[in-house]
């Protein structure tokens, strides 16, 4: 199919302005009175928040005249919030947008679909969402007073760009950086891995500690957030392989036996209506060059077994984030996948 995009719309961007809880917003790009009963609900990743991810111009664009709009979702964790977020707060929220828009647009057109679409890190909470228990676990030191939500199935799932942080954090290491020798970075990681260990909380297990920012930002992560030691142990996992952390859902060297308990519990948890699309880049700067791609979707793809979509792809030439001066082809590809499985999904009964 030859999709053909609209104009790319002006930087000022109608629509409304929804409160999905207290104290959290998702924008609808909408414009008119078109009738638009269908949702896509956009998460992005590590440091994201409202239309920070370019490629969002294609995707509003191209369903200007689909009966789909587009919900550009805010966490807590979004922006800056993430060095203390956690995937299992994320899709406590992430439900709680759902519920909200589903009502919302019965209210206005009836019974429609929503889809969740995850950029990066937003990718990992929409595994989360589709293959953690329901209700999820309570985490014994931050849901002390928190009882976690049941969340209600979607319509769909896309995720883009599904990377992982550990590999990510593994390859700086190896390499080093303009400041610091592999020899150097190692010896800083192995230090503040064990400090993150010894030291995640204080006050009685009551209070997180931060790992410092000097350390966290010769890793990588801008200076100007601070990460907490315990999302920090997340992100890297350091016991991966033999143990993976709440976000190490898509290292490449997960065994066979760890992806049947994400990719392959999907379609038994009951919280997917369809089957869920990968598009994975084909130039991921986030990706190591030790990662074999087209193993590794064909190993989540075996996980996944009758949930995985086979419209799931590697989008030639794609960067992470689709959003380099040479990435127009990869957008025009990436928007085309995204309105095919949104038609095929609003056709189901």
């Amino acid at each position: 199919m030859q999709l053909k995009l609209p104009n790319a719309l002006a930087k000022g961007q109608p629509g409304i302005l929804h409160q999905y809880a207290e104290r959290l917003v998702a924008f609808e790009f909408t414009r008119g009175n078109q009738r638009k009963p269908h949702s896509l609900i956009f998460i992005g990743g590590l440091s994201d928040g409202l239309w920070t991810v370019d490629y969002m111009t294609d995707l509003v664009a191209a369903l200007q005249h689909s009966e789909w709009s587009v919900f550009s979702l805010v966490l807590s964790s979004s922006y800056n919030g993430w060095g203390v977020g956690r995937l299992g707060k994320d899709i406590d929220e992430i439900a709680q947008c759902v519920q909200y828009v589903r009502d919302y647009k019965k209210q206005l057109f009836g019974a429609g679909k929503v889809v969740i679409m995850g950029h990066s890190t937003g990718s990992q909470d929409v595994m989360h969402y589709l293959s953690c228990p329901n209700p999820r676990p309570r985490h014994p030191v931050l849901d002390r007073e928190i009882d976690p939500l049941t969340r209600t199935p979607v319509d769909g799932a896309i995720m883009q760009a599904p990377v992982s942080d550990r590999e990510s954090i593994l390859s700086v290491l190896n390499d080093g950086t303009e400041r610091d020798s592999p020899e150097v970075m190692q010896e800083l990681y192995r230090k503040a891995v064990a400090h993150a260990k010894e030291n995640t909380y204080e006050d009685d297990d009551t209070v997180e500690t931060v790992v410092p920012l000097s350390v966290t930002a010769r890793i990588g992560y801008p200076s100007s957030t601070a990460v907490s030691s315990r999302r920090f142990l997340s992100l890297a996992s350091p016991d991966s392989p033999r143990k993976p952390d709440e976000d190490d859902l898509f290292s490449s060297d997960l065994s066979d036996e760890q992806l049947q308990q994400t990719f392959g519990v999907v379609g038994s948890r009951g919280l997917l209506k369809s089957k869920f699309m990968v598009l994975y880049s084909g130039r991921d700067q986030s990706v190591p060059p030790w990662v074999n791609k087209e193993t590794l979707l064909k190993r989540w793809s075996t996980a996944a077994g009758p949930s995985w979509h086979p419209k799931s792809m590697i989008i030639p030439n794609a960067s992470h984030a689709l959003s380099d001066p040479d990435q127009a082809e990869p957008r025009r590809i990436l928007a085309e996948r995204v309105i095919a499985y949104l038609d095929e999904v609003a056709q189901e009964v």
